[in-house]
């Protein structure tokens, strides 16, 4: 039973962030804002800047309250339908968009050039996993047989820059794959999975246990050792759900931002723990996270770990990968501030310079190696651009936001 739209009391945000192929960022983008359903209910036009970014929009959503309660049947989400349409690129139609009262939804969408002949792209968001009808897991081992023969691949757990997802069963030939950034399909999976409005440790438990989950499936090289040339499925009965262009949040993205190197362990394991789950409402799943109990029990004041080892037993803990494939330089191991110095300050400004050239919003700086007052003002309009904790401080979390897009912005570069 979905909810109406005049049962919206309250609202949410939504932004929409539109790139070429290249993560080049296009300006002047339109647009159009409908009331899911209802195709000349224009209700919003929006128009990207010169950082390819809408302003945030206001819409309406159901009580907050709705994705709290795991007893509720009514739609706790409003649902709208966006037209991107720019000079020169394919137009795109994305219906489904999903807004939860109090979240701050953003739409990335990655815009092609226009062809003779195109008609453009349609996608189609469809239900979260906690209200619409999917298949349940099913049950496989939390750790997987080590072959002496050569079939695991990798000797050390390595975060991967790309994951390749297919969208379907693994059996299903005519299903696509896409080469997805690893830290993006985290934050697909867990908008698509848990609600954004749930409380932040109980997003952390259940971030941790897709990440787990899904390194696993790297460590082990579990489909390719099938003759599968993909990591993961976008099948809720064999792995996560995951969704093409879906809408993601920022309260998920911070925390995914955050601790995307971290994985599940076991004493004596050297492979991420396969952690499986099951929403613990429609499906029960002894000895597996259930997710509407995650966010109980998170309101009881369990931390992450609390509550994992509330579901996995007393034995699992947090652990980091040895490795970040992507990045030119690894993070420090400390946050850098006014009155930093030294080789680390001076990589990082040379790569936010960089970015400068295609973000002019961020001003330019000297690579000194010497943290001042220009530097810290070019890091914090970095986090505004990109939705960080405006600090001004590179912590964890904007080093490799910092490494990714430099890193975006350089194979423009090499490709041009």
């Amino acid at each position: 039973m979905k909810a109406m739209q005049n049962d919206m009391v309250d609202n949410g945000t939504l932004k929409i962030v539109c790139t070429t192929l290249n993560n080049i960022p296009i300006k002047d983008v339109n647009v159009s804002v409908y009331v899911e359903g209802e195709p000349t209910n224009k209700i919003e036009e929006l128009v990207t800047d010169n950082t390819g970014q809408t302003q945030k929009v206001e819409l309406d959503a159901p009580p907050v309250e709705l994705s709290l309660d795991r007893d509720n049947i009514i739609q706790p989400y409003s649902e709208y339908t966006l037209l991107i349409e720019a000079e020169g690129y394919e137009p795109v139609d994305i219906s489904g968009v999903q807004i939860l009262s109090g979240e701050q939804a953003v739409q990335n969408i990655r815009l092609r050039p226009k062809q003779e002949e195109d008609f453009g792209n349609a996608y189609v968001i469809p239900a979260h996993t906690l209200y619409g009808d999917y298949p349940p897991k099913i049950a496989e081992d939390e750790i997987k047989p080590q072959s002496i023969s050569g079939e695991i691949v990798l000797s050390k757990v390595v975060v991967p820059e790309y994951i390749v997802v297919h969208d379907g069963p693994p059996s299903d030939p005519s299903a696509n794959d896409y080469y997805v950034l690893y830290k993006d399909y985290i934050k697909n999976v867990a908008s698509c999975e848990i609600y954004a409005t749930w409380p932040e440790e109980a997003i952390k438990a259940n971030v941790l246990a897709i990440m787990s989950f899904t390194l696993n499936r790297v460590y082990t090289e579990w489909y390719r050792n099938k003759g599968y040339n993909f990591t993961i499925t976008s099948s809720t009965a064999y792995d996560h759900k995951w969704v093409n262009n879906r809408n993601l949040y920022d309260s998920i993205s911070k925390v995914v931002d955050g601790i995307f190197n971290q994985y599940l362990s076991r004493p004596n394991v050297k492979q991420p723990i396969l952690t499986q789950y099951c929403d613990g409402q429609r499906v029960m799943c002894p000895g597996w996270l259930a997710q509407w109990g995650s966010k109980e029990l998170s309101d009881a004041g369990y931390s992450a770990i609390q509550i994992l080892r509330n579901y996995y037993g007393d034995s699992i803990y947090i652990n980091s990968a040895e490795q970040i494939s992507g990045v030119p330089i690894s993070y420090p191991g400390y946050s850098l501030d006014i009155g930093s110095t030294g080789s680390k300050v001076r990589q990082i400004q040379q790569q936010l310079d960089r970015i400068a050239e295609v973000y002019s919003n961020i001003p330019r700086i000297d690579a000194d190696g010497i943290y001042g007052e220009k530097t810290k003002a070019a890091v914090k309009a970095f986090q505004k651009t990109f939705d960080l904790p405006q600090t001004g401080v590179i912590d964890f979390a904007t080093w490799y936001k910092i490494s990714q897009i430099y890193v975006g912005v350089t194979r423009i570069a090499e490709l041009g």
